[in-house]
């Protein structure tokens, strides 16, 4: 008699998506619950990064329902993991985040959320980052990543915080395949690292550098994830987790105090934004100034798109004006008689860029100011302290966004590594996407690297030409479902 009854009413509904409504609120779906993979079908979005068990956890999310950030976030905290060459608990970064749609949180504006890494309160500008034992040669930055992924999560997110917790602390707790990306990194730096005795303990087998397919087993890395997600991301900064890093980080880098924990807050910041056409196209702002150089590069590349050369030295040459100081961001960027510059030894970075089904996009730039940071973990706690900026240069840290400002609807992203190569690789990538519609349509110059993703025809909107595209030549990962 129930179904005869809805069947009954359907006879006067006018449409299909009507139709599909009634028949599941009424008879119900046979699909997995909102919140479990599988529960949206079709479309995704797309999620691309550096490693390939970072993107699996972020299209996980998208299938549950998630949106771009929920998604971001579970890349991020599993990159922690997976890769914590470059990102880290201890480390920082930036993201741009865009929510479609003038009702949209952000009126359909991106926006930036920035967490780059500070220094404590007691390492001057005098620290060095040299190697001897002792902790101060190597001065540990103030962890800013779960707080920075926290508020892109509280401002943008729909998924429980907790939920994407657990996944990372899983896999640090019961282990994860290495990749190939993780082991490039070790086989750069081994020596120095597995000296640490914490680190030879997670990063070797029997002081011989993991190799790929190995597993990766990171159990205080867990037990931290699991306060974390039991006790809130708050206890990292003025609660029992805040104790042990204050304790414990005498010997990785520190000391980083309570007062240093509690003062490290994320912002949210407007993004350089410049017109391309009948779109505009935001960058990361300074402190992040690898979006400054991006700008800067993408500029000469709207003129002449071939014209590489000309792009990469515009873009060191504005950004080391910016270091230089006393000069504000337009004028930098308009300047004609910069000097051809260069910029010190770099530190490394990763990206990652989610797009979920309705428009909402995400592009994070994410460092350890070194790679493994200091070197040394943190007594306990399980991740790596990262290097401070008090004694090594800023990462070029680079990302870009494209938009339709009348549609508020997604048009690109990219993210670009390769430490002075990144914000080349943002404006090429962006560039050559808005010119062929299709993302990596060719690789963006060496050394830069770049994970892109982009819409054709905007979205929402017509979502079968929504793309995305890692790096050939590096061991990332995209993902998505049309």
């Amino acid at each position: 008699m129930r179904a005869r009854a809805v069947l009954a009413l359907l006879a006067f509904l006018p449409s299909c998506s009507t139709v599909n409504n009634v028949t599941e609120g009424v008879l119900g779906t046979n699909g997995p619950p909102q919140g479990q993979p599988g529960y949206i079908a079709g479309f995704l979005g797309g999620v691309v990064a550096d490693e390939p068990r970072a993107v699996l956890a972020g299209r996980e999310v998208l299938s549950s329902g998630g949106t771009a950030a929920d998604a971001a976030v579970a890349v991020g905290l599993t990159l922690a993991v997976t890769l914590p060459s470059r990102a880290g608990l201890g480390g920082g970064g930036a993201c741009l985040a865009f929510s479609s749609g003038a009702k949209s949180i952000n009126h359909g504006v991106p926006e930036a959320v920035m967490f780059t890494p500070i220094a404590a309160a007691q390492h001057g500008a005098g620290a060095t980052a040299g190697s001897g034992p002792g902790g101060i040669d190597r001065p540990a930055a103030v962890p800013m990543m779960a707080r920075g992924l926290f508020l892109l999560h509280a401002r943008y997110g729909l998924r429980p915080l907790e939920s994407l917790v657990s996944g990372a602390e899983q896999l640090a707790r019961f282990g994860v395949p290495v990749s190939r990306a993780l082991v490039k990194d070790l086989s750069l730096v081994s020596g120095p690292l597995l000296a640490d005795p914490g680190a030879r303990a997670v990063f070797s087998h029997d002081g011989v550098p993991l190799i790929e397919g190995q597993t990766l087993q990171q159990p205080d890395l867990g037990s931290t994830l699991a306060q974390m997600r039991v006790a809130g991301v708050g206890d990292l900064y003025q609660g029992g987790l805040a104790r042990r890093i204050a304790q414990g980080s005498v010997l990785a880098g520190g000391p980083i105090t309570l007062d240093d924990l509690r003062a490290a807050l994320p912002k949210l910041a407007a993004p350089l934004v410049r017109p391309y056409r009948i779109d505009k196209v935001a960058f990361l702002p300074p402190p992040a100034d690898g979006g400054l150089a991006a700008d800067a590069a993408f500029g000469v590349l709207a003129e002449d798109p071939n014209d590489l050369a000309t792009a990469g030295a515009r873009a060191l040459a504005v950004a080391a004006r910016w270091r230089a100081g006393g000069v504000t961001l337009q004028a930098a960027l308009a300047a004609t008689d910069l000097p051809a510059a260069g910029l010190p030894a770099l530190p490394a970075s990763t990206t990652f860029a989610t797009l979920d089904r309705s428009g909402n996009a995400v592009v994070c730039a994410v460092t350890m100011d070194n790679l493994f940071g200091t070197g040394r973990i943190i007594p306990g706690l399980g991740f790596l302290a990262a290097a401070s900026p008090a004694a090594v240069p800023p990462p070029l840290l680079a990302a870009g966004m494209v938009w339709n400002d009348n549609l508020k609807a997604f048009r690109a992203e990219a993210g670009g590594s390769g430490q002075a190569g990144a914000p080349l690789a943002v404006a090429a990538a962006l560039i050559n996407t808005l010119r062929t519609h299709r993302p990596m349509s060719v690789p963006v110059p060496d050394p830069g690297r770049a994970n892109v993703i982009a819409c054709g025809r905007y979205l929402p909107g017509e979502n079968s030409e929504c793309g995305w595209a890692a790096d050939p030549r590096e061991a990332g990962l995209a993902f998505g479902a049309n």
